[in-house]
């Protein structure tokens, strides 16, 4: 296996954190793992991105320049990377961003309203993890058993009680993967 991952957004979106809650998890199944992240000057609001590669055998690069899988968290992300994943691949969008549908028909499109979601939760923090769990649903790159655990470890004792709405979170954006047909 080996698979090339663009999470992409704006700041204070949990971008960067999805990316590395991937990376992370694919270390604790024994994977070898690249994570790069890069982002605008802003705290939030600014530009945000990472790439994440895992592989079953070592990485030559950790540049990704055509992505086998991007999951964009708003409009403008999704207009700078659906044009750049490879044919065959996975585009996760959130919907509830979204201004414009994808208009490739050579890729997998998941759109999930991860916004609206997570504001129907009563915490719009989490439309990363529903993304995360919408991505694992159609793309099972590392367990979510795995990826529980090791949530729990990065949360640790301090954040230990924000574990259960993200593991929802992570249940919800896969079980709204899950209704859609596989085109």
């Amino acid at each position: 296996m080996h698979e090339e991952i663009i999470f992409a957004g704006f700041g204070g979106q949990g971008v960067l954190f999805a990316g590395q809650l991937l990376a992370y998890t694919a270390l604790e199944e024994g994977r070898h793992v690249t994570w790069i992240p890069s982002y605008g000057p802003e705290m939030r609001g600014g530009t945000a991105n990472c790439t994440v590669v895992v592989s079953d055998e070592p990485i030559g690069s950790p540049v990704c320049m055509h992505p086998s899988i991007a999951v964009v968290f708003n409009n403008p992300s999704l207009e700078k990377y659906e044009p750049l994943v490879k044919p065959g691949g996975l585009l996760v969008v959130n919907q509830s961003l979204m201004v414009t549908p994808p208009a490739r028909t050579d890729l997998e499109i998941v759109l999930i309203p991860a916004t609206e979601a997570a504001t129907e939760m009563g915490q719009v923090r989490v439309a990363n993890m529903i993304l995360f769990g919408a991505l694992l649903a159609r793309q099972p790159i590392v367990r979510v058993e795995t990826v529980l655990a090791v949530l729990q470890d990065k949360l640790g004792a301090r954040k230990a009680h924000l574990h259960a709405i993200n593991k929802a979170a992570l249940e919800r954006g896969a079980a709204l993967a899950q209704a859609q047909p596989v085109e």
